[in-house]
């Protein structure tokens, strides 16, 4: 894969209490190093649409998002999308698989933050390389034929392959940020909001009207100088519920609580479960136990239950970052291997064929 653009050089400023500064290209620079084809574009058109028409309860198949809680390694990364390609075609009858691509990742303290900032996962935080090749990767996975979601962690990097994305995730932690929201508002594809970390949804419905407002706010434009951006409002944001500190939040009373609570404020009910996080007490091993309840009560009638998300990598597990890496394994959350995933989601789609 090509890296070719580079940052500028190092602009060191005069007091050594302040920060350093490197220059890194404009969005639109590297949008032309790696540019989407027409026919892309066309796709990632008709995939955006087919997520909003599950959203809008036109397309009865179920949404699920798939794939590595991180992506750190190129060729694992692409390995399992191919796999992944496979599998959707296999259930896209009853399905619409979208490839997670998670490029940033939050850190309560301190930690590696993502391919987007550290891709050699040695500190040295090549930002400019790490941009170029989380959009080499995300195309890669374009090309193949698959949906790609991430979640936008920085607004200033979402610039940079925002063209590229089906679905978008705002965190627990960004959900209550009014910057994440204006970002939110000016998207062009759908956007799930996550509960907050203490699994109440208060904070993510009101990301939500806020998001669907349109806004004015400061931001950079693709040429990178700093400017006045203006959004549309966002019509086609949904809940996403990971669970939180009293632990999960997808059993039946909490779900029907949830569109208690959408219902009074004129938000349609579109519920999607994170299957990892505090709803499975951060045992990946127990995302099928998760998903497989959501999916029963799916089966019997509750159409709010719009998707699901699972954290999955070619093999089962995580590792600590070091010199030895074991191929195909998290470095960041723990997820299940792709062998058990592709069982679940066949099961599944086997289960929902009977109900035709």
């Amino acid at each position: 894969m090509n890296s070719s653009i580079s940052a500028l050089p190092l602009s060191i400023l005069n007091s050594a209490n302040e920060a350093l500064t490197q220059r890194l290209p404009s969005s639109l620079q590297l949008k032309q190093q790696l540019p989407l084809s027409n026919a892309l574009t066309q796709q990632i058109t008709a995939h955006r649409q087919a997520v909003r028409a599950i959203l809008n309860g036109e397309d009865q198949r179920l949404l699920v998002i798939v794939g590595p809680c991180s992506i750190h390694d190129p060729q694992s990364a692409i390995e399992y999308a191919e796999k992944l390609t496979r599998l959707a075609h296999d259930v896209s009858d009853e399905m619409l698989l979208v490839m997670r691509a998670y490029v940033e990742k939050p850190r309560t303290t301190v930690g590696w933050k993502g391919l987007a900032y550290d891709p050699h996962l040695d500190g040295s935080d090549d930002m400019a390389a790490g941009l170029t090749l989380s959009r080499e990767l995300m195309l890669e996975m374009t090309r193949l034929g698959l949906p790609v979601a991430t979640e936008l962690l920085q607004p200033m990097a979402a610039g940079y392959f925002d063209d590229l994305l089906s679905w978008v995730a705002i965190g627990a932690r960004t959900t209550e940020s009014q910057i994440h929201r204006e970002m939110a508002s000016g998207l062009s594809m759908p956007v799930g909001f996550k509960n907050g970390t203490d699994g109440g949804v208060t904070v993510a419905v009101d990301a939500m009207r806020s998001a669907a407002h349109p806004h004015r706010h400061f931001g950079v434009d693709s040429q990178g100088h700093p400017a006045i951006i203006q959004t549309p409002g966002n019509p086609d944001t949904h809940l996403v519920l990971r669970g939180g500190h009293q632990g999960p939040n997808y059993d039946r009373n909490s779900v029907a609580q949830i569109r208690t609570d959408l219902a009074r404020v004129k938000i349609p009910s579109r519920i999607m479960v994170d299957c990892s996080h505090a709803n499975s007490g951060k045992d990946p091993m127990r995302q099928p136990a998760v998903f497989n309840d959501v999916l029963e009560q799916r089966l019997q009638g509750d159409r709010s239950l719009i998707g699901m998300m699972l954290e999955s990598h070619l093999f089962e597990g995580c590792q600590a970052l070091s010199p030895t890496l074991r191929y195909g394994v998290s470095v960041t959350d723990g997820c299940l291997g792709f062998s058990d995933t592709e069982h679940l989601l066949l099961n599944a789609a086997a289960r929902l064929r009977l109900q035709r």
